[in-house]
């Protein structure tokens, strides 16, 4: 996976951490559970404020 792939990224940390509401991730505990998941490989330098933003918005999609 890359930064890029917004909802599977989504759906592991869904499954990964299904106790946690993603409303009130800090973005630092978000990238460190990010570059964690298993099959993510990329570079942590292309990560933003806006690319984390979208993959929480994701996350609250899927498990709405």
């Amino acid at each position: 996976m890359k930064f890029s792939d917004t909802f599977d990224i989504a759906i592991a940390l869904a499954e990964a951490h299904p106790d946690v509401d993603p409303k009130f991730i800090r973005y630092t505990d978000l990238l460190d559970w990010v570059l964690a998941l298993d099959g993510f490989s990329d570079n942590v330098e292309k990560c933003n404020e806006k690319v984390l933003e979208a993959i929480q918005m994701a996350w609250l999609d899927e498990i709405a």
